[in-house]
């Protein structure tokens, strides 16, 4: 009725205007058959518009005296966080209005400055008046509003725009209104911490803990069990190892959110069990934006002081390697194991004259990038768009080293085997940039391209001294000494392309579908190991006859990933009570290609004097003299994997009552993977690897008056092995350490889950729960470290099953208007059941999961003033004792012990549009130290970090 009765008075109005444009027509004596053309014309114009406001909406000029502008925004669903579609939007007081589109989307072009009131309403829904949205001339302002369903409708709901964004648009609501357990953490939670990349970031998830610096764990469980996708696509790993991509190469400066889902649903990849993280790239402003910052910083153990580096190749300040390390030409022709004289003269000759590493000075940290976004108009179509790069050079250090193996002493006792002391220097690239860019097409479609391109770049430098009694001729009298070094440089890059369209199919259907290209490398170009040793401690060091007294090894890695996908959403029965379907399909089809190609170069009839020269002075002599042999690992080789997921589901969202939400499915996956691993000597190993499961998922929503929510979950999800893992290839480990060769024998293992959680969110900005959850394993997948005739190595088995246990406390309160005090706790324990292995019986029958920690301790307090131009954050973090890697009886399983992180950020106007911010990190400098029986077997300081960065905004998005 409502409507009827304002499209009746703005049809007047028009009507009345070309009226008098009929006058005017006629009064300058224009032919009667033009002007009756003309005013037939303009009628038909007019019922059309009339007419078409039932459907899309209608647009009033307003007049070029009066300052305008432009508000946009997003209509939600506030109980599911859905967007509403077909809510019409009036600014009050005048015509101006226009219905949202896909997703709940809106704009309004041309609204007149000032204080404006916006009028929402939909059927099904209580209406809404949002007032004091103050939109200055020129401006575009954003304005997400929520409504709430509603069976009769006999008032409207009046909030203020403050109240109304800041309910709307907090990380918070995301978490109340999912269908699961989500936690995130936004771009401006980011911007109050020190954390540099999507890594450091992330740690501040109840439950996540994070190894070195860039692999994940969620609720104590390995990296396995944690996917990470790029803006909702699967991202493929750059590591030979891992399946979990490495965090660390995603700068913050780039990143809108990072989210992460502990609750399996259908319409998300059935192969996580821990969390599926989501970064999401800068979304695109609601106006022009431009940021420009850059920081300096140092390490307190080693900017400005002497660590282990190397002499720069290429273009080190970028992480690009240089033509001096790639591989000789000769070894590509060589198809023996063993070169013949020549051929090692030329290897050596044309490889790097570089074997160890040297002292350098300590780098200082450095940063700095730009961003711009806005809208622009492309063939007369507004686009918005989002263009921001960032570089950083970061110095690392792991000071005061400590290696050693621990071994069955016999009895029940055990003894440290093999300890070396030293340092590892490391300097960190990284740099990248995004180009995302969005444009609406009519209302009812959105179309979106994303685009990634990072690389980074690890130059490291070891060297330490030590006893290895595999060396010595006499052990027992521990006189000898060994000097090991190696040299190392990794470039990883990641590249994404994404296009993304959402579609508003009446206002009950929605369609979205997306289309992902990924591909990641890794290049380990030139990567070297030399050890000296002497047998008393008045010898002098020289290089022993031993096939790993002197190696380089050459290792690549390409894998790309094509990821189609669409969902389909109907919304069936009345609006007071809405039943959601939705079901979809995916496909995830990898190709990795990699390959680990090790050389040894051993010296030939010469001279004890000649074997204490230093390795550059000794090699090329011998390289000179043609007395040098090299023989390709006869153990290298690689491996090639085509792996492809095939994946539907269906899920319903039926509301039992108001309050009361049960959504039910199953997700269907069809694996299959080839691979084939082949030795570079010609030995070949193909394997075939299929599997279709099921997948179902089960859980229950309630609110409990108007915040509080509970929900309830049990779903299946499943762990697939790695190719790498299948691999029977084995990789050798610097001398003193251990091999890893793979088990073409795994299987994946299924997992059973089930969660309960309590919610409240007392005010804005406020927040606490209780969850608890429980796993049962069945095949779960362990790294184990074995004994054989040939000395200690690492593989990975099925045990027979494992059970994990777990309760997550979390709870975020101002306890005055500028302080705010946030914490997460998680409580954990599993035990493993081993049963009966491949390749060697576990440590215990009676231990936790490799990587499962007790606990996970996250805390902090922020200040920020009324303005939020000056802010404050102190956070601490901590992770209980884990295993990283079980023992073969009678050696102990390896464990991570505690370390306390303690990290401030500090951030502060300065000038105009300037603002700096300083950045503490590892406060505390805990050291990282892992034991086996009582017996470190790795420790390490990393020191504290300290930076100071400038931010230059002199166009700011609303």
């Amino acid at each position: 009725m409502c409507d009827s009765i304002r499209n009746d008075g703005i049809l007047a109005r028009m009507k009345t205007n070309l009226m008098n444009d009929s006058a005017s027509l006629l009064s300058r004596r224009v032919a009667p058959s033009a002007t009756r053309r003309i005013l037939f014309a303009l009628i038909l114009a007019v019922a059309y518009a009339g007419r078409g406001e039932a459907q899309d909406s209608i647009q009033i000029a307003v007049p070029d005296s009066l300052p305008t502008g432009r508000i946009v925004g997003r209509v939600i669903d506030g109980s599911s966080g859905a967007g509403i579609s077909d809510a019409y939007i009036q600014v009050v007081g005048t015509d101006r209005g226009t219905k949202t589109g896909v997703d709940g989307r809106f704009s309004i072009a041309a609204a007149t400055a000032g204080t404006v009131t916006l009028h929402v309403r939909r059927i099904g829904y209580a209406a809404k008046t949002v007032t004091g949205i103050d939109l200055k001339p020129g401006q575009s302002i954003e304005q997400n509003m929520s409504m709430s369903s509603a069976v009769v409708q006999l008032q409207t709901t009046v909030v203020t725009a403050s109240v109304e964004r800041g309910s709307v648009n907090a990380a918070l609501d995301r978490q109340r209104t999912a269908t699961g357990v989500v936690n995130s953490v936004t771009s401006e939670q980011i911007s109050k911490s020190p954390d540099r990349d999507a890594a450091q970031a992330v740690q501040r998830v109840s439950g996540v803990t994070v190894t070195d610096g860039r692999y994940i764990f969620v609720r104590g469980l390995g990296e396995r069990y944690t996917n990470t996708s790029l803006n909702g696509a699967a991202l493929p790993s750059p590591e030979p190892e891992r399946k979990v991509v490495p965090l660390d190469m995603f700068p913050s400066a780039l990143i809108q959110a990072v989210t992460t889902s502990k609750t399996f649903t259908p319409d998300q990849p059935g192969d996580f069990t821990g969390a599926q993280v989501n970064i999401e790239t800068r979304e695109f402003p609601t106006g022009g934006i431009l940021t420009m910052f850059s920081s300096v910083g140092f390490n307190s153990l080693a900017t400005g002081k002497t660590v282990p580096g190397t002499q720069p190749f290429g273009t080190p300040w970028l992480g690009i390697p240089g033509s001096e390390r790639s591989l000789p030409s000769i070894a590509r022709a060589t198809a023996t194991s063993s070169f013949g004289s020549s051929a090692s003269q030329e290897f050596v000759q044309n490889i790097r004259n570089v074997w160890a590493p040297i002292n350098t000075t300590g780098a200082a940290n450095r940063s700095f990038g730009a961003s711009a976004g806005g809208q622009a108009s492309l063939i007369h179509h507004p686009v918005t768009y989002v263009l921001s790069g960032s570089y950083s050079l970061n110095q690392e250090i792991r000071s005061h080293e400590l290696r050693q193996l621990v071994v069955g002493g016999g009895g029940a006792t055990v003894r440290a085997y093999n300890t070396y002391r030293g340092a590892t220097g490391r300097t960190n690239t990284l740099w990248g940039g995004i180009a995302n860019l969005s444009t609406m097409i009519g209302s009812r479609s959105r179309l979106a391209f994303n685009n990634i391109y990072n690389h980074s770049a690890d130059n490291e430098a070891h060297a330490d001294e030590g006893f290895d009694e595999q060396l010595s001729t006499d052990p027992t009298a521990r006189t000898s000494s060994v000097r090991r070094s190696w040299l190392d440089f990794v470039e990883r890059t990641v590249r994404s392309n994404q296009v993304k369209a959402e579609h508003a199919i009446g206002s009950r259907v929605n369609l979205d579908w997306n289309f992902t290209s990924s591909e990641v490398t890794r290049w380990q170009p030139d990567h070297t190991d030399v050890f000296y040793m002497r047998q008393a401690a008045s010898d002098p060091y020289f290089l022993p006859n031993d096939p790993k007294s002197s190696r380089r090894l050459y290792a690549f890695l390409d894998e790309t990933v094509l990821n189609p996908g669409a969902n389909l959403r109907v919304t069936i029965g009345p609006d007071s009570h809405p039943i959601q379907l939705k079901i979809g399909t995916q496909v995830r089809a990898t190709s990795r290609d990699a390959a680990l190609d090790p050389y040894l170069v051993t010296p030939v009839a010469v001279t004890q004097a000649q074997l204490e020269q230093r390795p550059d002075s000794l090699f090329t002599s011998l390289a000179a003299a043609g007395r040098v042999a090299v023989q390709r690992d006869p153990d290298a080789g690689f491996y090639k994997a085509r792996d492809r997921v095939n994946a539907g589901y269906g899920m319903l969202s039926i509301p039992i009552s108001s309050r009361i939400d049960l959504i039910g499915g199953a997700r269907v996956e069809g694996w299959r993977l080839d691979l084939r691993s082949a030795k570079y000597l010609g030995e070949k190993f193909d394997s075939v690897y299929t599997n279709t499961d099921v997948l179902p998922s089960v859980s229950v929503n309630i609110k409990i008056g108007d915040t509080q929510n509970f929900r309830l979950a049990a779903t299946r999800t499943l762990s697939r092995p790695e190719y790498r893992e299948l691999s029977t290839l084995q990789e050798k480990g610097p001398v003193g350490d251990l091999d890893f060769v793979g088990n073409p024998s795994l299987k994946r293992a299924l997992i059973d889950n089930y969660d309960a959680r309590w919610e409240m969110y007392p005010e804005s900005g406020e927040f606490l729960s209780v969850g608890v959850f429980a796993k049962k394993f069945n095949n779960p997948i362990e790294k184990v470290q074995v004994s054989t005739n040939g000395g200690q190595i690492y593989s990975f088995v099925n045990a027979n099953s494992a059970r994990n246990v777990g309760v997550e406390l979390e709870a975020r309160k101002r306890i005055a208007s500028p302080l705010t005090l946030f914490s997460n706790v998680t409580f954990m324990k599993s035990k493993i059941e081993p049963g009966n292995t491949d390749i060697s019986a576990l440590t215990s029958a009676n231990r936790p999961m490799v990587g499962q920690a007790p606990y996970v301790v996250n805390a902090g307090v922020s200040y920020e003033n009324s303005t939020g131009a000056l802010s404050a954050t102190a956070l601490y973090n901590v992770v209980g004792r884990r295993i990283t890697a079980t023992g073969t009886k009678p050696t102990p399983d390896t464990y991570l012990e505690p370390r306390s992180l303690v990290d401030f950020s500090l951030r502060f106007p300065l000038f105009a549009a300037t603002s700096a911010k300083l950045n503490a990190s590892n406060l505390l400098n805990s050291e990282y130290k892992e034991g086996a029986g009582g017996i470190t077997r790795l420790s390490y300081r990393s020191g504290r970090v300290f930076s100071l960065g400038l931010s230059w905004t002199p166009r700011r998005g609303s």
